[in-house]
């Protein structure tokens, strides 16, 4: 089974940026389309930004305009780059990827604070 790996979160200041970054423990070519979750507590997941296999993104209304999600084949690696983060964005962040041949695989999650 093809695991995910998230990391990069961290404290930082309002208006600042973090880059998330989603490594798969096989080829990323296993996934069709990839996303980046976020869940703060007492909220259900929500879908912040999604990647197709090739290539093409959507964003949450709350991320157009402040995150990239990207993906580089060759690292299997997925990235989320954030930029002008606010308090609201606090929460843990999942990555997720569905199998070509049907089901999914969640990463453990990384914390992203926002506060001064």
């Amino acid at each position: 089974q093809v695991q995910l790996v998230e990391s990069g979160g961290g404290l930082v200041q309002p208006g600042g940026s973090l880059r998330l970054s989603c490594t798969a423990s096989g080829s990323i070519f296993n996934f069709n389309d990839m996303g980046w979750y976020r869940q703060a507590p007492g909220k259900q997941r929500e879908l912040v930004a999604a990647i197709t296999r090739g290539g093409s993104p959507s964003y949450a209304d709350s991320a157009k305009g402040r995150f990239t999600i990207s993906r580089d084949n060759a690292k299997n690696t997925v990235y989320l780059q954030m930029n002008s983060l606010k308090p609201e964005d606090t929460a843990g962040y999942y990555c997720h990827g569905d199998f070509r041949w049907g089901g999914g695989s969640w990463g453990q999650g990384t914390q992203v604070t926002v506060s001064s």
